[in-house]
């Protein structure tokens, strides 16, 4: 089962953006998916005032406690699980790509990463509808200023483990890699004579080479195609030519060496 992981509170940072490509890729796609501008600011404010607690994440879940002004707000935010075969479509293509299997067996999280998913048709970064949050402030909007603030804080996460975004997804870091790191069930032979056709490298080596086939018969004469009169020409002048090119081509065709 994967496990749910707790990372310590931010200090107070006014003003503090992600650093990292998938920092300011999953804000930008938060952003995108919001609704409300003013929420948003005041949610920026927030990530950077050291009013956010400890953030637990797990699969599908993002939480915190926040302190406002006016009480204390236990805030969850939920991110859409990937469904198995939306995984099983995502990791296909990540064996395919022998560079992306590397990276991540190094514990490293490529931007291409985002392109395979989308040709698996499997949405990484937040999209429209996959954000939902829980707070029970009385901001009306989802998200809330302080849903806003931890999605904020969350990016800040993917600067140092974009991992993360994966767990959030569905899969921990180790469950993946386990995964991804299995070597390949090797595959039954289709048919028993397969197998016994099988020759040891030196064997074959050793082996007198068999005689190689006869030389195919020469070509057969082509009859002469039959050309309407061209205009300005004499009236069997295509013909000639194509006889002339016939007979030529057949020419080199025959003269060709035989290689042994």
């Amino acid at each position: 089962m994967t496990a749910a992981r707790g990372f310590p509170a931010f200090p107070p940072r006014p003003g503090r953006r992600g650093r990292s490509w998938w920092a300011r890729a999953f804000t930008a796609a938060m952003e995108d998916a919001a609704l409300d501008a003013t929420l948003l600011r005041a949610g920026r404010r927030f990530a950077g005032s050291g009013r956010i607690g400890p953030i637990t994440v797990s699969p599908g879940r993002i939480a915190a406690t926040i302190e406002d002004p006016d009480g204390i707000y236990d805030v969850v935010v939920h991110l859409a699980e990937l469904t198995d075969a939306e995984w099983a479509r995502f990791l296909d293509q990540v064996l395919a790509e022998a560079g992306h299997l590397a990276a991540l067996l190094d514990r490293e999280v490529p931007r291409s990463l985002v392109r395979s998913a989308d040709a698996a048709d499997v949405a990484l970064l937040p999209t429209i509808g996959d954000l939902e949050s829980d707070c029970d402030c009385p901001d009306i909007g989802d998200p809330c200023q302080h849903a806003a603030g931890l999605c904020y804080q969350a990016a800040w996460l993917l600067d140092d483990d974009p991992f993360v975004l994966l767990l959030l997804r569905g899969r921990d870091a180790d469950e993946l890699l386990d995964v991804l790191g299995r070597e390949p069930a090797a595959a039954e032979p289709a048919d028993r004579r397969d197998v016994d056709r099988v020759v040891a490298a030196a064997a074959a080596y050793t082996a007198t080479p068999a005689g190689l086939p006869a030389p195919l018969p020469p070509p057969a004469r082509a009859d002469v195609p039959v050309f309407p009169p061209p205009p300005g020409l004499p009236p069997d002048a295509l013909s000639h030519l194509a006889a002339a090119a016939a007979t030529r081509a057949r020419e080199l065709l025959t003269a060709l060496p035989v290689v042994e």
